[in-house]
């Protein structure tokens, strides 16, 4: 596939130079890991510039390949058992309203690190008790007892990530499946949390295999959605297959709040974490 240029409306926006320099160092100072910094996020800059960050716990390697993620992947270090605590000081320190936590997928751990998820909830909750909280986990092979660990310290929003259509996925994620995905999605409405997923669009999906997901992630009760542009973190990664224009990103937008959503963001910058503090309801 031909290598696309990157049009006039993907361009990354800015913050605070003070305020992310901040940021930086309190991360550095815990040392913690962010999906900001592993995934190579576009909104980084914007993001650490207005003070907040995505934490992403279990370390920095990941025992998946998916073909979008820039993520690490080899053998995981054991969990640092002092990372929930460090979180939690990390969340005070920068005075969060509203904390998004993240993972690597964790395979290699009897219980694929839910234990480690559900004391880092805890802790912060604990230390932080004004910060509403948000998790965007991996699928735990669809392990209902896993995902309970965690419902079960009741964070404000739980979030799993289709990141595409039901064809492309194989072609996109190494080892999860769009149904086990879809039975998690069920799973975390089922039980009373609010349920969030977010896709990447420009991977080569159509407008007819959107709308089907939109209603696919409705019937599960997902309430919130994100969709965003996929931007190829390196050469070794998927390419893209189209910029989807912003006008396409706003029309999906409408058609998502039409068929039932409570909340959708639709805009090529948009990821599962940004301007999540919006999400909460």
């Amino acid at each position: 596939m031909p290598y696309l240029k990157k049009p006039e409306w993907i361009r990354s926006r800015f913050g605070s130079e003070l305020k992310f320099s901040h940021t930086k160092n309190i991360i550095a100072e815990n040392g913690l890991h962010t999906i900001c910094s592993s995934g190579r996020c576009p909104n980084k800059s914007e993001c650490w510039g207005k003070g907040v960050a995505t934490f992403m716990i279990l370390g920095d390697i990941c025992t998946r390949s998916c073909k979008f993620c820039n993520t690490l992947t080899g053998k995981p270090l054991p969990p640092d058992i002092d990372e929930p605590q460090k979180i939690a000081a990390a969340v005070g320190t920068m005075n969060l309203r509203h904390v998004v936590v993240t993972s690597v997928d964790r395979d290699d751990l009897a219980d694929k690190g839910a234990t480690h998820w559900a004391a880092t909830i805890r802790a912060i909750k604990i230390a932080n008790p004004q910060t509403t909280i948000e998790v965007l986990i991996p699928d735990f092979d669809g392990n209902t007892a896993l995902l309970q660990k965690i419902i079960d310290e009741k964070p404000n929003i739980i979030s799993h990530n289709l990141e595409t259509v039901r064809r492309l996925t194989p072609l996109v994620r190494s080892r999860a499946k769009y149904e086990i995905s879809l039975n998690v999605l069920r799973y975390i409405s089922e039980n009373q949390i609010n349920t969030k997923t977010g896709i990447m669009l420009g991977l080569g999906e159509t407008q007819d295999e959107i709308l089907e997901l939109m209603d696919s992630v409705l019937a599960v009760g997902v309430k919130i959605l994100t969709i965003g542009q996929y931007l190829q973190p390196s050469r070794k990664k998927i390419p893209v297959a189209e910029y989807v224009t912003p006008e396409k990103f706003a029309l999906y937008r409408a058609i998502g709040l039409q068929k039932g959503f409570k909340i959708v963001e639709s805009a090529p910058f948009v990821r599962s974490s940004y301007c999540a503090e919006n999400h909460v309801f």
